[in-house]
């Protein structure tokens, strides 16, 4: 039985989507990495997101080895645990954020390494994970543990996940579906892919839930195309790096910020 504080994790990013719904568009969903640069600035960058009008934010657990990150998020990554970020400190920045629903994006060792890890997200007010590098098939156990705190277990397919599979996978999907728009690592593209709106019509068709689209999306321009075929459009690549360039804290926000303003105008578009 889900615990009384945290039975909202999988309703509040229900609730959002639907207010972004009820606005005519799709919903704005940020990523950063937690504790880059420094944790003082990521929780600056975390407060700028939820001002310039993010539905869900993506919350991003600093690994060694993150398979599917590009360039940009594995160095900020990389910069991230050189500065002493965890797990532990990424909960504490999601405990102290605004109330925009956060999704923690962690790797599998993290996961099983903690006895009780889905307790520990809904302490501090997590409303659900994706966990790239766990298959479906070897994540019951986890996923039964965040349905019982009331938090999401939410699914990535891909281009290349074979038809049944994708219905599977999307049939038993919470929170939402991550859709990765193509099969590269994350990073900004400059074009999206030919078949994008034929594989998110097609992952709508099978799920119950809504269907965000990450991996590519750089500019403003591009979120709209996304969003007016997908329920959610996930910027990360492109953030981190106006972060990783920024001189200081107040430039980082400013940039973060400005950008999601135009991308959250360009969905309302």
């Amino acid at each position: 039985m889900a615990e009384t504080g945290t039975v909202a994790g999988i309703a509040r990013i229900a609730a959002a989507f639907d207010a972004a719904r009820d606005e005519g568009r799709a919903a704005l969903m940020p990523y950063l990495m937690g504790g880059f640069p420094d944790p003082k600035t990521a929780a600056a960058v975390l407060a700028a997101y939820a001002e310039a009008g993010a539905d869900v934010i993506e919350l991003g657990v600093p690994f060694s080895d993150p398979l599917a990150d590009g360039p940009v998020i594995h160095s900020a990554a990389t910069s991230a645990l050189r500065s002493g970020a965890s797990l532990d400190s990424v909960l504490e920045l999601a405990a102290g954020a605004p109330e925009v629903p956060i999704v923690l994006m962690v790797y599998a060792n993290m996961v099983l390494a903690r006895e009780d890890f889905a307790g520990s997200l809904a302490e501090h007010g997590v409303a659900g994970v994706i966990v790239p590098d766990l298959p479906p098939e070897e994540a019951s156990g986890v996923r039964a543990a965040l349905t019982e705190h009331g938090l999401a277990f939410i699914p990535l397919v891909a281009p290349t996940t074979p038809p049944e599979r994708r219905r599977a996978i999307c049939a038993a999907a919470q929170g939402f579906v991550y859709l990765v728009s193509d099969t590269r690592t994350t990073g900004e593209r400059e074009r999206l892919p030919a078949d994008l709106a034929e594989l998110i019509e097609s992952a709508r068709a099978d799920s119950p839930v809504p269907v965000a689209v990450g991996f590519g999306i750089g500019t403003p321009e591009q979120a709209a195309e996304v969003g007016r075929i997908a329920d959610g459009v996930i910027v990360g690549s492109r953030l981190v790096r106006a972060v990783s360039e920024a001189t200081d804290a107040d430039a980082a926000t400013a940039a973060v910020r400005d950008f999601l303003t135009a991308t959250r105008a360009a969905l309302s578009r």
